[in-house]
């Protein structure tokens, strides 16, 4: 079978040796071995040293030469917006305090969808639709399952800032 031993960051692989694509889910983004099957049928193993967080554009170097391209999957979630700006950040520090995955834009929270976190934010006046959207929330200012080899700010430390 073959083996992607490694990950090259998005804009960081030759994209001329791409094999194939994978399509996957948030939560299939995080391994460190996992059998996988490409969009266009390339049966491999993802076998890296380290579980690291999976981004759109990457590629999966494999063992015997080429790039297996990772492709984020639409998701079912639930997109977050305030009146102003005032309303945007009180939003996104609730959200926040209640460590909850978030990916974050200029004007919209995606978050997963969950009833009770729902009713919180209709009670501080956000405004949610459900949307069907790629999911990559941010990893924490800490570097919790968001791990990015690409910014070291230290030796125990490692962040990804939405890059």
């Amino acid at each position: 079978m073959k083996r992607a031993i490694e990950v090259a960051r998005a804009g960081h692989w030759p994209a001329a040796e791409r094999t194939d694509t994978v399509t996957l889910l948030f939560d299939d983004r995080y391994r460190r071995r996992l059998r996988m099957l490409g969009d266009n049928g390339l049966d491999f193993l993802l076998d890296l040293v380290e579980p690291i967080v999976l981004h759109t554009g990457d590629g999966l170097r494999l063992e015997e030469g080429g790039f297996v391209e990772v492709k984020a999957a639409e998701e079912d979630l639930v997109e977050v917006r305030g009146r102003d700006a005032a309303s945007f950040a009180r939003i996104a520090w609730h959200l926040g305090n209640r460590h909850l995955p978030a990916q974050i834009t200029a004007d919209r929270i995606l978050i997963r969808d969950d009833h009770v976190i729902i009713d919180m934010l209709k009670g501080l006046g956000a405004e949610v639709r459900k949307v069907k959207a790629p999911f990559d929330p941010e990893g924490g200012a800490y570097g919790q399952h968001n791990h990015d080899l690409g910014h070291r700010h230290g030796p125990l430390h490692e962040n990804r800032h939405g890059d």
